[in-house]
């Protein structure tokens, strides 16, 4: 299947792994673009520049096909060094970089001299258009379904889709509630040039992510996220745990008055303790409504060949069955 973004990624599929912390390591993206997705390292997952130049020298040991890093900005006191970062990427020989959070203009120059194609995370059509604006190549319009950070407007894919391709000029790629070939031709019906998967990533089997991780999406339903930090104006969705009802529960009670500070124990350097080890307790982790469509562990390969022979039997069959009635 070819559309603007597998040309602009020389990629074989419409499908991105997007950026996940703890969960975006050389093997994951390795193992998404050896299937002909576009595979995506989680910059900010390692400590420094230095360990992300050598995940990027792993990654290349495990493929020769296109692989990206994911760069998020975060409005945060003590920033990373995100020159560092930015410097790794460039001479890792990086050609495609995932951005996320706050606006990158600060460092799109650089990435553009570099020969970088960068698509901008966006929860908005304003955002989108801001990115645009900036110089970004694509989008990746993430819906309210997703998990992770969905915005604050909660609108869903199948009103913000419509909404982005009657505004953009750039390519975009959907986000938020993909996980099959429906997914893929819904999107590309709603004028996306492909789609970006979270969750479904990490129900594969190259994930390295403990099997507790695993077996909790495959035992969850599309009703089991909550929405965390909304007070702060930082809502994050995530799947429902006894961390996340102790956050609910603290914001219940402290209304408006609730900070940071309130919760840290529950979203606060958790990750490790629950991707890596397995305690799934230990605090509120990112996860998408989409969980509720993801019943099996396949591998990568397995999961991007599926979704690619559905996506074609929808489109030559079904919906093609449907013109020649």
């Amino acid at each position: 299947m070819k559309t603007i973004i597998t040309e602009m990624f020389n990629i074989e599929h419409p499908i991105i792994q997007g950026g996940m912390h703890y969960v975006g390591f050389a093997e994951m993206a390795a193992a998404v673009s050896n299937a002909g997705g576009l595979g995506i390292i989680t910059g900010l997952t390692q400590r420094s520049p230095a360990d992300l130049a050598n995940e990027i020298a792993r990654c290349k040991d495990m493929t020769t096909k296109p692989f990206g890093v994911n760069l998020t900005f975060l409005p945060t006191v003590n920033a990373p060094d995100y020159p560092g970062y930015v410097k790794a990427i460039i001479e890792g020989g990086i050609k495609v970089v995932e951005t996320a959070g706050r606006n990158p203009a600060e460092v799109l120059p650089y990435l553009k001299d570099a020969g970088i194609h960068v698509i901008h995370k966006c929860t908005s059509v304003r955002h989108a258009l801001k990115a645009q604006s900036i110089g970004c190549d694509a989008v990746s319009v993430d819906g309210f379904e997703c998990g992770g950070h969905p915005g604050e407007d909660d609108i869903p894919n199948m009103i913000l889709l419509p909404r982005a391709a009657d505004e953009l000029e750039i390519p975009f790629v959907s986000s938020g509630g993909m996980a099959d070939g429906r997914s893929l031709v819904a999107s590309l019906a709603m004028g996306a040039q492909g789609m970006n998967m979270g969750t479904r990533f990490i129900a594969t089997k190259e994930a390295p992510v403990h099997d507790n991780v695993k077996q909790a999406i495959l035992q969850a339903s599309e009703l089991d996220t909550r929405l965390v930090m909304r007070p702060l104006r930082n809502t994050e969705r995530v799947l429902n745990n006894k961390a996340v009802e102790r956050i609910l529960e603290k914001e219940q009670a402290l209304g408006k008055d609730i900070q940071f500070e309130d919760i840290i124990e529950e979203v606060a350097g958790v990750y490790p303790k629950i991707m890596s080890e397995g305690t799934m307790d230990a605090g509120a982790w990112s996860c998408g409504m989409v969980a509720g469509l993801i019943n099996d562990i396949p591998s990568c390969q397995e999961l991007i060949d599926r979704i690619m022979q559905e996506a074609d039997d929808i489109i030559q069959q079904r919906l093609g069955g449907m013109l020649n009635a």
